[in-house]
């Protein structure tokens, strides 16, 4: 029969033979609520006179499962599926012992993060191949944007050409571009078409402009093809989406201020890191320290076979500080060989020291950046001796960081050692660019914004939930949480998100309807609908995976792999567990592909645990006054000491839109500000955003999302789209409705209604235009007549002395029902409250939110 081998060599071009037609060349991507399915295509003749072995090649990313591969041969339907690796590799055996088609396929990773699939087949001339591949991925949110990498190198011009990437992303798309990765030959050639949900980028060169240059035979497409994005978050709580039996809830929170963070940096100065090497670290070590704060703590270790402190102690990110550690990083002379145990346990001493003395912020997060370029060769040299110092030495909010740079470096073993501790491992490669390959991974790590996440979800609503505990958030960066949902009477599924920021606790919840979503991709023609299945299944893999390599004995080990083996099988995923056994309809011809045992060789998965982070800049609003005022002067008097002082409640008008000159402009509250003076915490609620402030630190939150949050004496829980309630110190609560109105209204704008309920304890000197009358004053109203309005009967009022004409009317209270309201019955007063407020109504005009009332009026 027609024989198959399958080999492993570097990157090669993606279709190889000699006298071969490549009649076209198809990918297809469809991403569906960041969940990627992709298909290679390519079809090919032996136009040659003699048989020959025709390859096919295709680089796919590492961390991505293949779940299926087929090949028509003459009309011959090969079909893959995925088994287990030893019944696999059984079946191959039988088939090989019977003379039939039979070979292996190895990945193998080659540079930038790829794995090559490669597939042989042995035809006679005139053979028509067809050959398919797909494989499936989560995309990983870094720097504030997902990206899709699709390697093309067909080697040779192809008549059809195409690549077409869909998007859909359910709650909306921010951006999406398609950066020039592939040179300036194919500049502007990629078209993108995007709607608010759904985007389709298209990239179709001609033969023509497939060439190198005019007349070239040969082609310019090879490189790396590339799509970036990011999704609509109208809500720091997450989204939720549910489908198909299953959840995916994606938690990626913005405008919160950073956490402070401590450092150390662990620098590999081994002889082997002479040259270009050293040259980049130091060059990416100088932008790293300049993004250090006051607020954060650092040192650095620099390390060969002995280990070096350029202070013993953590020192603040100060200019000073930073400008004397840049020149001894400068200065640095690389040789002799490499302690990496004793440079790590140092660090690690350093961060214990500083927590134990109390010098740390207890919210800050401390880590540890290896960046080394070997194995170890001083000191302890098993690398299992040192995972496991290690791990008995970090404290379980401490989290380690390795850049491993260059190829001779042990890159698996500081993948384990950082995924062990909290952390994630990059590889580095050495070229020019590997300066701004290190300071992007550390960008990712730079800016903590929470600390301890958890996301729940009510009892008996969900089982099989991933990793749904996570210790840190990084900017920029995303947590996903997936699981089965559970059949239940009601049809939607709420979140509940925990977690710390800066001085402030939050708790955040959401909701997803259990149809709205699958009904919604029914609609779709390019979806990938069974995405929420596909998603959990790849999570929890990814994670068994992770789990196995750390797994303590050998019974936990068996355990895992187990369930990784079901789970592959189940959803068609060859992992390092699993093969992909090819075989034609009548099983006569099988081929089996695999991935390797070998981690030096690569494996068919790469689990990473960390999720990554960006650089947030944070900027001050101009009305926050960086000092406090002196408080009014009324404060000063001395009052019973269980009562709140200094707190001011103030709004801002706005005004309706266009009106005609004559008529009278309505105005309403576009913003309430409450300024708890003895914390400085303002919370400045308007009609899109809840703001909280404390002089130093500024987080926003959004109407979309109900959220409860608590900073020192001040407590703001949003409810959704409804109202907002700000309590200060258990005594004095404010509550604020929000009323949306019809966007395309000619003149109504959104506006606030501001509640104040009648048991918050004011002090006897509490002021301002509502505040006056916490004491109510002595009020008589008599003399009773009809008014101008028949439907409004006049009176007159006695107040502080003055006899008032006030108006019997009613006002809405919109506290039950925020459409129609309640009628409330009131008396009005005219001429501005002139007689009933003390002093006149611009007296009570301030020029800041946070102004309180110059006092006496």
């Amino acid at each position: 029969g027609k024989m198959c081998h399958f080999l492993s060599q570097n990157s090669q071009p993606a279709i190889r033979g000699d006298d071969i037609t490549v009649k076209s060349y198809k990918v297809e991507s469809r991403i569906t609520s960041r969940f990627c399915h992709t298909t290679v295509k390519s079809s090919v003749v032996n136009s040659g006179p003699n048989a020959q072995s025709i390859g096919f090649n295709v680089q796919i990313p590492k961390r991505a499962f293949i779940t299926n591969f087929t090949m028509n041969v003459n009309g011959i339907m090969f079909v893959g599926s995925v088994k287990e690796k030893t019944v696999a590799r059984n079946l191959y055996a039988q088939a090989r012992a019977r003379g039939k088609a039979a070979g292996l396929v190895r990945y193998r990773t080659t540079h930038n993060d790829m794995e090559t699939f490669k597939t042989e087949v042995h035809v006679p001339p005139g053979s028509k191949i067809e050959f398919e591949l797909h494989y499936q991925e989560m995309m990983q949110r870094k720097l504030g944007f997902y990206e899709h990498s699709l390697y093309l190198q067909p080697g040779r011009l192809v008549p059809q050409f195409q690549v077409d990437v869909y998007i859909y992303e359910p709650s909306g798309i921010a951006s999406v571009e398609t950066p020039n990765t592939l040179g300036e030959h194919f500049s502007g050639m990629a078209k993108l078409t995007s709607s608010k949900d759904k985007a389709h980028v298209v990239f179709k060169p001609s033969l023509q402009q497939q060439r190198k240059c005019e007349n070239c035979t040969t082609s310019a497409i090879d490189g790396i093809f590339t799509v970036k994005y990011d999704v609509l978050r109208d809500s720091n709580a997450g989204e939720l989406h549910v489908s198909d039996g299953h959840f995916v809830h994606f938690f990626a929170p913005a405008n919160l201020s950073p956490l402070p963070k401590n450092i150390v940096f662990v620098i590999d100065v081994s002889g082997s890191m002479w040259g270009v090497k050293m040259k980049q670290t130091v060059e990416a070590m100088q932008t790293i320290l300049d993004d250090l704060t006051m607020d954060d703590y650092f040192s650095i270790v620099d390390f060969n076979h002995n280990v070096r402190c350029w202070s013993e102690e953590l020192v603040p990110g100060s200019t000073i500080q930073v400008a004397e550690a840049k020149k001894y990083i400068q200065n640095i002379k690389p040789n002799g060989g490499t302690n990496i145990n004793e440079a790590l346990m140092r660090a690690v001493q350093m961060l214990v020291k500083a927590s134990n003395q109390g010098m740390i912020d207890p919210r800050s997060v401390s880590m540890i950046m290896l960046v080394s370029d070997g194995d170890p060769t001083v000191g302890e040299i098993k690398l299992s001796a040192i995972q496991k110092n290690l791990k008995k030495v970090m404290r379980e909010e401490f989290s380690l960081f390795s850049l491993g740079i260059g190829f001779d470096v042990d890159y698996d073993f500081l993948e384990r050692i950082a995924m062990e501790n909290r952390g994630a491992a990059q590889r580095i490669y050495t070229s020019h660019d590997a300066s701004d390959q290190i300071r992007r991974f550390y960008s990712q790590v730079s800016s903590p914004l929470l600390r301890k996440i958890t996301v729940q979800f009510p009892e008996d609503s969900v089982s099989d939930v991933t990793q749904n505990h996570f210790d840190k958030y990084f900017s920029g960066s995303e947590l996903v949480v997936a699981g089965k949902v559970l059949p239940s009477e009601s049809t939607t599924l709420n979140s509940f998100t925990t977690a710390f920021a800066d001085r402030l606790d939050l708790s955040l919840q959401t909701e997803a309807d259990y149809l709205e979503l699958d009904a919604a991709l029914a609609q779709q023609q390019h979806a990938f609908t069974g995405f929420a299945r596909q998603m959990w299944a790849y999570i929890t893999v990814n994670q068994l995976l992770a789990e196995r390599s750390l797994a303590p004995t050998a019974g936990k080990k068996r355990k895992i792999t187990q369930r990784i083996l079901t789970l592959a099988v189940e959803h068609q995923f060859v992992t390092p567990l699993t093969a992909l056994l090819v075989e034609s309809e009548e099983a006569k011809e099988r081929l089996l592909a695999d991935s390797p045992k070998d981690p030096k060789q690569g494996s068919g998965m790469a689990a990473l645990g960390g999720r990554t982070p960006v650089q947030m800049v944070h900027s001050i609003p101009p009305w926050v006054q960086m000092t406090t005022p002196a408080p009014p002067s009324h404060a000063e008097r001395p009052l019973p000491d269980h009562i709140t002082i200094g707190v001011v409640v103030n709004g801002q008008l706005v005004g309706s839109k266009r009106v005609e000159e004559k008529e009278k402009v309505n105005t309403y509250f576009g913003i309430i500000s409450v300024f708890y003076q003895p914390d400085g915490i303002r919370v400045s609620v308007s009609t899109d955003r809840i703001d909280l402030t404390d002089g130093r630190n500024n987080h926003s939150f959004t109407w979309g999302a109900t959220a409860d949050i608590t900073q020192d004496r001040v407590k703001v829980s949003i409810v959704k789209d409804s109202k907002v309630m700000v309590t200060v110190d258990d005594k004095i609560t404010v509550m604020v409705l929000l009323h949306r109105v019809w966007k395309k209204h000619p003149t109504h704008v959104d506006y606030l209604g501001l509640y104040i309920p009648s048991n918050n304890q004011y002090s006897s000197q509490a002021h301002g235009l509502i505040g006056q009358f916490g004491q109510e004053p002595e009020v008589r109203v008599f003399n009773l007549h009809q008014g101008a309005d028949p439907l409004k009967k006049e009176a007159t009022m006695e107040v502080k002395g003055n006899k008032l004409v006030v108006t019997r009317g009613w006002q809405k209270d919109y506290r039950r029902d925020n459409k129609r309201g309640s009628d409330v019955f009131c008396w009005f007063i005219h001429n501005s409250g002139k007689g009933f407020i003390d002093g006149h109504y611009t007296n009570y005009l301030v020029p800041r939110l946070d102004s309180f009332l110059p006092l006496p009026l």
